[in-house]
């Protein structure tokens, strides 16, 4: 009897192995779809759709047609079919220059900036990087140190974002003539990003960066300056309100340097200087850096917040933990919540004592993760942080493999340059898989 019963234990044993092993390889075998697999037990059920559509509505390109619920655009080619997300956003620099058309290097040879705290400061090295062999960065893109005047680089971006299915690129803007403390104007070279972006059924948003003496009357100039220079472009973006208006979207970097009385002036009906109800009203969208901004950004009239940080942690806006309440509040004011996720986060390159704000890719579970907290709370717009912000190793940009006599880069080994393409646009399709669940 008690042979009998050790055999049995032992078929049982054999069996449950068995089992086990062809669930495995099933689970291998399976293409991800997306975060129903990466995160189990999320039951995502229908939600109304609030302040503003993530949809399209300017003409495709004549190679393209819409998909459903707009938010999208389905390319056939002869070779396959793929489509790009209006509702995936990603953050886009033109600030870097190169001797081939700028005379100099620009922001790969970035400062490394010194800690406020004389006696950290003097731990750290300082002075400039000096590129091509050492640049500004902790990884070295695949295209090296190039100039955003470079049209064949505007090109190669635009076919990197559409590999990664993202529909709109968000542009760093500037005034004209104005500049970031490390760079040069470049204001003129929208039109280049606009013509190359719709060449590819990409749209640009802007991202409005705080310039010295931004206030809320220069912002309604720059405002009226975009939509006049650049509204009619077929690639400039725009989506449908909650009301039906269909209205561009603007990023504002750094919104709470600003008072919130100011911004009422601009954002609120009764302000004095209102764009409400003109021909230059718009979708604004704020910066959440800590948590009393939420209130803040509620009275100055804004349409919704983003956190663009991709440091989980470094800030109360980008922590994960934190989004479901921004979420409820955002939902609970009429507001739209856009989350910003990242591949990584390293900026000791131009910031050596900033260790303890690094973020290890973990060869891209570090961005899977940040994606599936992103997708928990249901947004109708996902921000990217970022496409080129090299200084602060977020880029999802071809990185490669680089040693110099003084530098061993990151990179993305053992995966390929375009990894975090392939894994923007596997998490890209996920999520438009799950808003058609949940938007029903």
């Amino acid at each position: 009897m008690t042979r009998l019963r050790r055999k049995a234990l032992v078929a049982l044993f054999l069996f449950t192995l068995f089992i086990f092993g062809t669930m495995m390889g099933l689970r291998t075998l399976k293409p991800s779809d997306g975060f129903s697999d990466m995160a189990p037990g999320l039951d995502f059920t229908g939600s109304e759709r609030r302040r503003g559509e993530s949809r399209d509505l300017t003409n495709p390109s004549p190679q393209t047609q819409t998909g459903r619920g707009d938010t999208k655009v389905v390319f056939t080619r002869s070779d396959r079919e793929y489509s790009i997300f209006y509702d995936v956003h990603i953050f886009y620099y033109l600030w870097y220059g190169a001797p081939s058309l700028d005379q100099k290097y620009i922001h790969w040879d970035h400062v490394l900036v010194p800690h406020w705290d004389p006696k950290i400061a003097a731990s750290h090295p300082q002075g400039n990087h000096q590129p091509p062999e050492d640049i500004a960065a902790s990884f070295y893109p695949e295209l090296g140190p190039y100039s955003s005047r470079d049209p064949t680089v505007l090109d190669n971006h635009m076919s990197q974002i559409e590999e990664a299915a993202a529909g709109v690129l968000v542009l760093s803007w500037y005034p004209p003539g104005v500049a970031d403390d490390h760079g040069e104007p470049t204001e003129d070279l929208v039109p280049a990003v606009l013509d190359a972006a719709h060449k590819h059924s990409i749209k640009v948003a802007f991202h409005i960066q705080p310039y010295k003496g931004r206030t809320e009357q220069s912002m309604h100039e720059n405002i009226r300056y975009i939509i006049d220079r650049y509204g009619t472009h077929g690639a400039f973006y725009r989506l449908r309100s909650s009301t039906g208006q269909v209205l561009p979207l603007f990023y504002i970097y750094d919104s709470y340097l600003t008072p919130s009385d100011s911004w009422a002036e601009l954002l609120t009906p009764k302000g004095s200087r209102s764009l409400r109800g003109t021909a230059y009203d718009a979708l604004f969208v704020a910066l959440v850096v800590e948590e009393r901004h939420t209130s803040d950004i509620l009275a100055s009239g804004f349409d919704g917040m983003y956190t663009y940080f991709a440091s989980n942690g470094f800030s109360f806006g980008s922590s994960h933990q934190n989004w479901k309440a921004v979420k409820a509040f955002c939902d609970s004011n009429n507001l739209m919540f856009i989350p910003s996720v990242g591949p990584g986060y390293v900026d000791t390159a131009v910031r050596p004592w900033n260790n303890h704000n690094t973020r290890n890719r973990v060869n891209g579970r570090y961005y899977e993760t940040s994606l599936q907290a992103a997708l928990a709370v249901r947004p109708e717009i996902v921000t990217i942080t970022s496409f080129n912000q090299w200084h602060e190793g977020t880029q999802i940009e071809r990185a490669v493999p680089k040693k110099t006599a003084t530098r061993l880069y990151l990179d993305y080994l053992p995966n390929q340059p375009e990894h975090y393409l392939e894994l923007t646009r596997q998490w890209a399709e996920s999520f438009n898989k799950e808003k058609d669940k949940w938007l029903l």
